[in-house]
């Protein structure tokens, strides 16, 4: 258990550290208000030519030195382990686009860990290599607007198996990535037997299905906090009589939960480690406003209880970036599966903690803070977002009540 409590980056990874800061201040941070502000007009969800350009520009840059596809530890020997991977992600969760420049983007890194874990050689072939390779993007359909989808026990979408297809029905919301026009596979959860009777945690299966399957309708974006989101969006869809072959279905019948499991630890890490970007840049930007400004005859820095924001903020941000980094190295040394309580629990504190940072340096700006001249306002929500994002709050801090319970009863 001793492992558990080293935390530092391995002497290898060092300088791969110091590339990615290096990369994303020289050749990211240039460009990056840029690509946000040269939008498709005619088509939300396509990039325009320039943003194309752009990250397809970088992500070729990032390949060429290596800085590629970082987040899946040990696929064909290549990757990092998690500890040093939250080292790297924290540096990219400092820029919207640093993610997909280096192919470490959700929600296709969960999904490539899926496909490389769990998929087969012809569905690796099919769908992994062209995701490895930053050619296509993927989503992920779990989550239902008419049921409680924390619990994934509740999915109704159906899959009914009919002269060797998977005839799938039922609709998804809030499904990340489908409305990138780049987005060309869906790993689908759905409910394969329905039997009542049946164990509970083995009636669910996860399906791949392309976005231009016959059957796949999408009935249009979901908008966060009145935005769409636009080109990744969250879409709506709809599966009607959605057919594809028995062959797409993921490591067996009846095995949607275990791999649910195997998906959502790295997931929920990997979005904790970018956050933790997101609360340091937050806080600079807080810093940077409070010293520029005065009001009253002082920096907006010195006055009210600002000094006491400031301290609050590197404190919080210092202690939870210690506990991803424990979480990761828990994954690491135990496993995803023993890990989850260090998992569940960065995950119920990381968003929130990050969130209110991220609100103190709104407050800072004033108007501006909420507009479109500093990156606040889509960190702010994208935060509020996660709370719900991979399991809710609730459920995780009843993951960590649970296993601290059990330790008296």
């Amino acid at each position: 258990m001793s492992e558990l409590f080293n935390l530092q980056l391995s002497d290898e990874f060092v300088p791969t550290l110091e590339l990615v800061k290096r990369f994303i201040e020289k050749e990211i941070a240039p460009l990056e208000e840029e690509f946000h502000h040269t939008p498709n007009k005619d088509d939300i969800w396509t990039l325009s030519d320039r943003q194309s350009e752009i990250i397809e520009g970088l992500k070729a840059k990032a390949r060429e030195q290596g800085l590629w596809n970082f987040f899946l530890p040990d696929w064909n020997g290549e990757g990092v382990s998690n500890l040093d991977y939250a080292y790297l992600a924290q540096e990219m969760g400092k820029s919207f686009i640093a993610p997909e420049v280096f192919n470490c983007a959700a929600p296709d890194t969960g999904n490539m860990e899926v496909l490389a874990k769990y998929g087969s050689p012809e569905q690796q072939k099919q769908w992994l290599e062209p995701l490895l390779a930053g050619e296509i993007r993927s989503a992920y359909a779990m989550t239902e607007p008419n049921i409680a989808s924390s619990d994934a026990k509740n999915i109704s979408t159906t899959a009914v198996l009919e002269n060797g297809e998977w005839v799938i029905n039922g609709e998804k919301f809030y499904i990340s990535g489908a409305g990138d026009s780049r987005c060309a596979i869906m790993i689908v959860m759905v409910q394969t037997n329905p039997d009542p009777d049946a164990p509970m945690y083995l009636r669910q299966s996860q399906i791949l299905v392309p976005m231009d399957n016959p059957g796949v309708e999408v009935l249009g974006p979901m908008h966060v906090f009145g935005n769409p989101d636009a080109p990744h969006g969250h879409m709506h869809l709809k599966f009607d009589n959605c057919r594809v072959p028995e062959s797409n279905i993921l490591l067996g019948e009846g095995r949607g939960f275990e791999i649910s499991q195997g998906r959502l630890g790295p997931g929920r890490i990997h979005h904790c480690m970018r956050a933790l970007g997101q609360a340091e840049l937050a806080l600079e930007l807080m810093i940077k406003r409070g010293l520029s400004r005065e009001a009253f005859g002082k920096p907006l820095i010195k006055l009210g209880g600002n000094f006491d924001l400031v301290a609050n903020s590197r404190i919080e941000i210092d202690s939870c970036r210690l506990m991803v980094l424990q979480a990761a190295k828990a994954m690491d040394v135990l496993g995803n599966k023993e890990a989850r309580i260090y998992i569940s629990a960065i995950k119920a504190m990381v968003p929130k903690i990050t969130g209110e940072i991220i609100d103190r340096a709104i407050q800072m700006y004033g108007g501006t803070g909420v507009s479109q001249w500093t990156p606040l306002a889509s960190m702010y929500t994208g935060n509020r977002t996660l709370r719900l994002a991979d399991g809710p709050d609730e459920v995780h801090r009843m993951v960590v009540a649970r296993a601290e319970i059990q330790k008296y009863s």
